[in-house]
């Protein structure tokens, strides 16, 4: 096997797997009848476990205060983002199977950006990428109208 497939293994098939699991655990979570900042805390703890882990069993790189910040951005929007998914499902009850396709719209987004901040442009098949998106559009306006 390959490193790029490998790659691709460990980065994205194992971690579609993972985010599965994430949206039932967010949705169920709601249905118990938590509250949108506790939820966000209680996934950073859990987040922190994991961080901690892997910094114990992958101890390369370091940090600096703008590989920190980077990272403190992530972590704010991913938060935002999903503070909100949890508010649509808690307060407003809508479909997790709806919200699922329409926040994974993010990948056009990121697809963009990393053409362009990137220029991954250059080591792609823009076309094929394009064709995806498009398509990711579709499903996205199904499934919101379903």
């Amino acid at each position: 096997m390959s490193a790029q497939t490998l790659g691709i293994l460990i980065g994205g098939l194992i971690p579609a797997i993972a985010y599965t699991f994430c949206n039932i655990f967010a949705k169920t979570s709601m249905q118990a009848g938590i509250g949108i900042g506790p939820y966000l805390m209680f996934v950073g703890v859990g987040i922190l476990v994991v961080g901690f882990i892997f910094t114990l069993l992958l101890p390369y790189g370091s940090v600096t205060l703008r590989s920190g910040t980077h990272s403190l951005l992530m972590g704010l929007t991913w938060g935002v983002g999903s503070g909100l998914v949890a508010l649509g499902l808690a307060r407003y009850h809508a479909s997790l199977s709806q919200l699922v396709p329409l926040f994974n719209m993010n990948t056009l987004f990121t697809v963009l950006l990393a053409l362009w901040i990137f220029a991954e442009w250059k080591e792609v098949r823009v076309p094929q990428l394009l064709l995806g998106s498009i398509l990711i559009v579709i499903g996205g306006t199904l499934v919101a109208r379903a």
